[in-house]
């Protein structure tokens, strides 16, 4: 544990500026990002007495041994540096966000008849308009908050649109004045679509006209003495001019352009682009590529154009478009993007002035993302090989384990037990090889029984999948007993027969081949590790004996002091709290508990959500919601005769039959008792029991 003090920077020494700052730990791994203001008012928070700091701040500080900043200009520039950072170096002690495979864009569906407002991510689509991308998705929805009070454009899915046109009822939006409500006629197609390309100009800088106009109809309202309609006005200026303050103006001649940068060493390069709509900075996007040929800086910022501009067409192309350097063929290249545009588009490197100095903005960012590229590649290779290095030595095994499999039990007082598995290969998540397990060989709480059943299961499944392929057999050329043929047998949950089949519901997506079969449990691991101590330890060992197999090594982690058991062993192995290999087994079994409680909760919730019409064959979600909205509740369907029944539309007689006998075996509710008075409440006929506390006959 680190003494704050030991690193704290000396006074003064730190800017009373906006900038970005990160906590190293004594290996110079990142553990924080963060952004402020003031860098000098935020880093002296955290140098101050320990037992005034929240303990996991303080768990921060006394972890960290190094602490660094980043001047930037302003705070959006802050903002922009800190999700990158928090991209590149994933610090244990930020909260992550793991929306980030794609930036988020706010889109218009000008395709859609009536025209959708939404954030979009991933591959663009034909007929909708993109502004961004940006940041983060909350700030999308905080600036559509504010622009919907005065261009209320629909923002409903299909499914809610078709739902309020069914029942004439338009959804909250509509009450509230922030939806013109298409869905109930409120607004022709046409008017609705021409209120929606104004909320594009909007986005696309033209912000002027529609500040001007309201302020316009503002003072003829006055004039007229329609206070109220005025007052309206006045606030939905406010809101425009609240939404336009979101991005400060970085150019004052309201000019739309994007900025390329680029930072480059013989190996990288790292290309950033600003999206300036309107003087502002309305988006940034990056990306980090391998100079796989001789390319020079201008070489860079034509393939950059291409990949920017290559499917893009009309507005998103703007009037002008400043880099670093110009192409060789700047008259093809200049021509090429007027084309997409669809008028003149100027291709030039800022000389003076506001447009050169954002230039440099952007050029700073490059070339951090370039730095924290680097810096990511080599320290997450690093570190995992020394993680996995410690495990090997920490457990005396020949080899580094570049294959982890991790088993955790869940249940709730001994229901709905269930397990799971998780891989890690090289010191990384193997989502695609996931598994989970229905506890099925007993019943009740028992997770030592639990842990070997699965490991059981687990290995019985690749010694099948072995033995199939020809590639192993038993000692004396046979088959051990427990391991089922490739036919058929045992088959763990979330994984159908190896002969092929249906794919159980439970099989996610990503367990399954490019061919769309199931993959299999052929590869074996070199470290099983349970969530759990000597017990647990003992019975995963005992089922790889069970099955022949002692080439795979097993150890525990205990939750209580993190320490490591192994087999047969009296006392646990205890690896440093700084321990690279301690951090990467916490990390799996972390990873293994989450997945164990995700399934383990929806089982729980499908066995809470099941009624007694689920058990009827071959009746559907829409009859069932038929025969209770035509009863108005099961206990009235359960008194109901097999004839009555049969009057609901679409049940015939068999069915009708399996439905009062489903009914007829499960236990009617228990009435609901006033615990005060001891008065059974109101039934579903409006009839009130009798008391049998309160004196009643």
């Amino acid at each position: 544990m680190a003494d704050p003090s030991s690193y704290r920077p000396k006074p003064g020494q730190i800017p009373d500026s906006p900038g970005v700052y990160r906590f190293r730990d004594e290996h110079r791994r990142v553990i924080y990002v963060g952004k402020a203001k003031s860098l000098r008012q935020r880093l002296a928070n955290y140098f101050q007495d320990l037992a005034g700091l929240h303990p996991r701040t303080r768990t921060m500080v006394t972890t960290a041994a190094s602490v660094e900043w980043t001047v930037v200009s302003t705070e959006v520039e802050a903002l922009q540096l800190e999700y990158s950072w928090i991209k590149e170096f994933d610090p244990r002690f930020n909260v992550k966000y793991r929306d980030d495979k794609s930036y988020p864009y706010l889109a218009v569906t000008l395709g859609e008849e009536f025209p959708r407002v939404q954030v979009m991510r991933g591959q663009k689509q034909k007929g909708t308009r993109y502004f961004g991308p940006y940041a983060h998705a909350w700030a999308i929805r905080e600036t559509v908050d504010l622009l919907l009070r005065v261009f209320p454009v629909r923002t409903c899915t299909s499914g809610v649109f078709r739902n309020a046109a069914r029942t004439g009822r338009p959804c909250l939006l509509g009450y509230i004045g922030k939806c013109s409500a298409p869905c109930v006629g409120r607004i022709s197609a046409e008017d609705h679509r021409e209120l929606a390309e104004e909320f594009c100009d909007f986005m696309a800088g033209r912000t002027g006209t529609y500040i001007r106009r309201l302020e316009k109809d503002m003072m003829a309202a006055a004039d007229e003495m329609e206070y109220e309609k005025a007052a309206r006005l006045r606030d939905d200026i406010e809101a425009l001019r609240r939404a336009m303050e979101k991005n400060a103006v970085v150019l004052a001649d309201a000019t739309d352009a994007d900025l390329i940068a680029v930072a480059e060493d013989e190996l990288e390069a790292a290309v950033q682009i600003f999206h300036v709509r309107g003087g502002r900075v309305r988006g940034q996007r990056g990306w980090v590529t391998d100079k796989v040929e001789a390319v020079d800086t201008a070489g860079l910022v034509e393939h950059a154009l291409q990949q920017l501009y290559g499917e893009e067409r009309g507005d998103a192309v703007p009037k002008e478009v400043l880099v670093p350097a110009l192409p060789e063929d700047l008259d093809a290249i200049s021509q090429w993007l007027s084309q997409r545009r669809g008028s003149q588009v100027s291709l030039r490197v800022p000389q003076r002035g506001d447009k050169k100095a954002l230039m440099e903005t952007v050029g700073r960012n490059a070339q951090h993302a370039l730095v924290l590229h680097k810096t990511k590649r080599a320290s997450d290779l690093t570190t995992r090989s020394r993680a996995l290095e410690e495990i090997a030595d920490a457990l005396g095994l020949d080899a580094a384990p570049l294959r982890i499999e991790c088993f955790d039990i869940s249940h709730l007082h001994g229901e709905d037990v269930v397990a799971s598995m998780v891989v890690f290969e090289d010191g990384l998540p193997r989502k695609s090889e996931y598994r989970r397990f229905q506890i099925r060989g007993f019943e009740g709480q028992d997770d030592v029984r639990s842990m070997h059943e699965v490991i059981g299961r687990r290995f019985r499944r690749y010694l099948a999948e072995k033995e199939k392929t020809g590639e192993w057999v038993g000692s004396d050329g046979e088959v051990p007993d427990g391991v089922p043929s490739p036919a058929g047998g045992e088959v763990p949950d979330g994984e159908p027969p190896s002969t092929g089949g249906e794919v159980p519901a439970e099989v996610p997506s990503a367990a399954l081949d490019d061919d769309g079969r199931p993959r299999k449990f052929a590869y074996p691991p070199q470290l099983v590790v349970v969530d759990g101590g000597q017990p647990q330890v003992a019975a995963a060992r005992r089922a790889l004996d069970e099955l022949g197999i002692d080439d795979v090594a097993v150890c525990g982690l205990a939750k209580r002091l993190e320490e490591v058991w192994l087999p047969g062993e009296d006392d646990p192995v205890v690896l440093p709290r700084t321990s690279e290999g301690l951090y990467l087994l916490q990390r799996v079994r972390d990873t293994a508990h989450d997945f164990a409680i995700r399934y383990q909760r929806s089982k729980r919730t499908k066995r809470l959500r099941t009624g007694p019409l689920d058990a009827v064959p071959g009746l559907g979600e829409a009859r069932k919601k038929t025969l209770i909205k035509h009863f108005g509740s099961v206990k009235r369907l359960r008194q109901a005769t097999i004839e009555q029944i049969c009057e609901v539309p679409g049940v015939g007689r068999k069915t009708a039959e399996a439905v009062a006998a489903a009914l007829a075996q499960a236990a009617p509710a228990a009435p609901a008792v006033n615990t005060a008075t001891g008065e059974i409440m109101e039934d579903d006929n409006g009839d009130t029991a009798r008391g049998r506390g309160s004196g009643h006959e």
